[in-house]
């Protein structure tokens, strides 16, 4: 059987169908820590990687306003729904990630859409 080592390849070298080289490392990341590949020389100017920051940073945004709701709504209400919205952010975090690391630029589901409106 033949078995493929993830610790033999860089993310960063993983090639695309069509032959184009992605850094799909610094897309990775975007999820994580969305303004990292902001501050690199070459991610930032990659396509790729920019449409994968938009994609966290509107993730991040849904983040901190769930947290906001979660201050202004009693707590004893907020608490019995709160894992859900978390459970759902989790969800949209490795399918963001997935997308990434296939080198697909795919919005993530409900919220995607609304990473057109930024520009940079």
């Amino acid at each position: 059987m033949n078995y493929l080592f993830l610790s033999n390849i860089h993310m960063a070298d993983i090639i695309s169908p069509l032959g184009d080289k992605k850094n799909t490392a610094m897309a990775v990341i975007a999820y994580i820590l969305f303004f990292v590949p902001l501050l690199t020389g070459d991610a930032k100017k990659d396509a790729f990687v920019k449409y994968h920051v938009k994609q966290g940073l509107v993730l991040f945004l849904l983040a901190v306003l769930i947290n906001v709701v979660g201050w202004v709504i009693p707590f004893y209400f907020w608490f019995s729904i709160s894992w859900i919205f978390s459970m759902g952010m989790l969800v949209l975090l490795i399918l963001g990630i997935i997308n990434a690391v296939n080198g697909k630029q795919e919005p993530l589901p409900v919220i995607g859409k609304f990473a057109d409106v930024f520009k940079f």
